[in-house]
């Protein structure tokens, strides 16, 4: 019993050591930076791409496919020569949508291909190196989120893939002044006015979601360095 409260209690004792620590680090830049230098580091490139390989994230709609697709269709419009492939899970209707959200930001739909045979990034990668032999001696340009651009470029790179570049699917952040006052709006006297701290209202809790995120792609980065595929 002793031993069992001892673990339990060391349990809460580690949770909240670790959510102090996040609520401290997300008054910080650093989980920005982190996010940030994941998708540049590696993304950089002096070509005009042969492929635009777009690697699809969750169902369709969903934030991330709807970012990568948008930033997809302006890297075609960047290079018209480019074919697009999508990698992607096995899933007809969301296939159909993202081929339609393509042909909706002007992409042909005889430019756009799709690779649909693996589940994850490094499976994915081997399915098209399979399937698309001729993309192995082609330049080609990544399209995916911001965090993941480390990994999948690494992990091109260990398959065989020699010119590679990234095109990181970043937000814009709005240059809209978002500052009000509570009582103008018919806010309580006595809760604090909030209204003019853009960093309390939006970025504490931002970064606080950038930090999860970066957590897991840290730990797939490990996972993926430990099974030899980067």
């Amino acid at each position: 019993m002793a031993t069992i409260k001892h673990i339990i209690r060391t349990f809460f004792i580690t949770v909240g050591v670790y959510f102090f620590l996040s609520c401290i680090i997300a008054l910080t830049p650093y989980p920005f930076w982190l996010r940030h230098w994941m998708g540049t580091s590696l993304s950089a490139y002096h070509f005009k791409p042969d492929y635009i390989i777009m690697l699809g994230g969750n169902g369709m709609p969903s934030d991330e496919n709807l970012m990568r697709l948008y930033f997809a269709a302006e890297s075609y419009k960047e290079f018209p020569n480019a074919e697009i492939v999508i990698l992607h899970q096995f899933d007809t209707n969301s296939i159909r949508k993202m081929k339609e959200e393509l042909m909706l930001r002007g992409v042909p739909g005889r430019k756009i291909q799709f690779e649909l045979h693996g589940t994850n990034t490094r499976s994915q990668c081997l399915a098209l190196s399979k399937h698309f032999p001729q993309t192995f001696s082609s330049k080609i340009l990544i399209v995916t989120s911001p965090e993941h651009v480390l990994r999948s470029v690494l992990t091109f790179r260990k398959v065989g893939y020699k010119l590679i570049g990234a095109c990181p699917a970043f937000e814009t952040n709005t240059t809209a002044n978002l500052n009000y006052k509570t009582k103008k709006i018919g806010g309580k006297k006595y809760i604090p006015d909030v209204g003019s701290s853009i960093g309390l209202r939006y970025n504490f809790w931002n970064y606080l979601k950038l930090e999860i995120i970066c957590l897991r792609e840290l730990v797939a980065l490990g996972y993926y360095q430990w099974n030899g595929w980067i």
